[in-house]
């Protein structure tokens, strides 16, 4: 977790064809739910089982070209800033450009592991221009062409050499991350909870810039809260202080345990919701919905089940979560959401033995058993739960293959049903036995 590899480099060298390529194998397994970090920029990619986040800034930098001549230089800064790794992609077609040494002037200073990566290289002519980049004076650099990927094997070989061992702290507290859209009242909700003015709220939005932890201590429970920036819409990423947000957002929920679903009650569960909504899913973190500024909203139209069913509707078919309904300005139901976020803490963490698995799951399995596909029977024999930090399960059987995803989902349901997951993803595999 964590290992973050940030793609610099002026317009049209080919670094979002490249970023897509990085990701393109894992989101197209891991993305089911379309359209959720595809325009954003961000994404996860593996190599040689170390995983890491990519992140093109070009993606950042909105406006024309002479807006980029300064933009550059911020988005250069931001990746030294947020990135352990920094691949900077020059293009072997138009060769040194001015842009390409101011980058370099910067990058030289850079105290971090930098990679010069030359695209557009797809045969020998183009393999011996490329060492006109030696001028750039960041030594050896990498070729590469992100149109047919040739050459991305090496570069990340020894990209991921050098990226930093992340160790999982067992001793550390749990930890809540308050995420939602600016303004929907994440900084309000905290400050309700601590009582004390810690955070400026103000009604302008993005005025949290950054994440910050607060110890808490509630029930007896002691965890680590943490308060990120709103994360915003692509459009609306127009200075380079929203682009810390959104990756301090995204980072928050990477590194937390729980995230508190912070949203506005008078904007409704809306696609920016959505989105990170499913980030937090997908990354297999507990869910709670809070939604806040309740107290604004007419009660004659709107009963809390209505509400809570149309929220529901939008996150099928993960529906397990819980929904608290909060005023941050009022107090109203403040620590049930804390509370909430506690037990869900506790479901995550649940270990089930297999013993009483295979006891409850068998039986519901033989009055249901997988549908039969071309005349071949699947045999579910056995259940255990992987020693993850979330819950996955295996369900070993004769024919894997045969299991199909609303089968899976049957199995889901019902887990859920017999042992208390509210809140929390569950993967299930079937493995042969």
């Amino acid at each position: 977790m964590g290992a973050i590899v940030a793609i610099v480099g002026r317009p049209n060298v080919g670094k979002s064809t490249f970023f897509n390529r990085l990701i393109q194998r894992r989101e197209a397994i891991v993305d089911a739910v379309s359209g959720v970090t595809r325009d954003r920029h961000y994404g996860k990619s593996d190599w040689n089982g170390k995983e890491f986040s990519i992140i093109d800034t070009g993606g950042y930098v909105l406006g024309s070209d002479d807006i980029f001549e300064q933009a550059i230089d911020k988005q250069v800064e931001l990746a030294i800033d947020e990135a352990d790794a920094i691949l900077f992609m020059v293009d072997v077609e138009t060769g040194i450009t001015g842009m390409d040494e101011d980058v370099a002037k910067l990058l030289r200073k850079v105290k971090k592991p930098v990679f010069l990566v030359v695209n557009k290289v797809d045969n020998a002519k183009r393999a011996e221009e490329a060492v006109e980049f030696y001028s750039l004076g960041l030594g050896d650099y990498f070729t590469v062409s992100s149109i047919n990927g040739s050459g991305t094997g090496d570069l990340l070989d020894a990209v991921v050499e050098v990226l930093p061992e992340t160790e999982e702290e067992e001793d550390e507290l749990p930890r809540f991350a308050v995420v939602g859209r600016p303004n929907a009242g994440k900084s309000s909700f905290i400050n309700a909870l601590i009582g004390e003015e810690r955070y400026i709220v103000t009604d302008i939005a993005g005025t949290t810039r950054d994440s910050i932890d607060t110890r808490y201590n509630r029930f007896g429970f002691e965890f680590n809260l943490v308060d990120t920036a709103g994360i915003r819409r692509k459009g609306k990423v127009k200075e380079d202080l929203e682009f810390y947000s959104v990756m301090r957002s995204i980072r928050a929920i990477e590194h937390c345990d729980v995230c508190m679903l912070v949203m506005d009650a008078t904007r409704g569960f809306d696609g920016q919701v959505e989105n990170i909504f499913w980030l937090a899913a997908r990354n297999n973190k507990g869910i709670v919905i809070l939604v806040n500024k309740w107290d604004l909203v007419e009660k004659e139209t709107q009963s809390v089940k209505e509400y809570s069913q149309k929220i529901r509707k939008a996150i099928e078919p993960f529906t397990d979560v819980p929904i608290v309904f909060i005023s941050a300005l009022t107090k109203q139901r403040i620590y049930k959401a804390i509370e909430t976020a506690v037990e869900v803490y506790k479901n995550r963490s649940k270990r089930i033995p297999t013993r009483k698995l295979n006891d409850i799951m068998l039986p519901v399995i033989e009055r249901t058993p997988p549908p039969a596909i071309k005349g071949k029977y699947v045999k579910i024999k056995y259940i255990t739960q992987l020693p993850t930090h979330y819950p996955q399960f295996a369900f070993f059987c004769n024919l894997p293959q045969y299991v199909k995803e609303p089968y899976k989902r049957f199995l889901e349901n019902k887990l859920r049903e017999h042992f208390d997951f509210t809140g929390v993803p569950i993967t299930i595999f079937m493995r042969k036995k």
